[in-house]
């Protein structure tokens, strides 16, 4: 068997050898191709998400952060009340985990 490849292009019907692109409409046909450019795609998409999430923080560290002082309280409270609840609902976890335990 040799190494000839004969694809035929699902857009203008032509039969093309060993190539990528179409010959007569420039389509793309290669699978493999196909597949490499969507592992790059889906890559890109998520080092985009990181970016993303590195650069828009919550609103609290948001808010720590403005200029205005009033807004800069607001974001510390914030920031304090989100604290708190986290650590009452931790120590609450650790209570009813106790409580099992026996």
């Amino acid at each position: 068997m040799s190494g000839k490849r004969i694809i035929k292009c699902p857009n203008c019907g032509t039969f093309n050898t060993n190539k990528e692109y179409c010959t007569n409409c420039n389509t793309l046909i290669s699978h493999q191709k196909k597949q490499e450019i969507k592992a790059e795609a889906g890559k890109q998409k998520r080092i985009e998400e990181a970016i993303y999430e590195k650069e828009n923080p919550n609103l609290a560290e948001r808010l720590k952060a403005h200029p205005n002082f009033l807004y800069r309280i607001a974001g510390w409270i914030l920031y304090s009340a989100i604290m708190v609840v986290s650590a009452i609902g931790a120590g609450l976890a650790w209570f009813i985990a106790m409580v099992a335990a026996g």
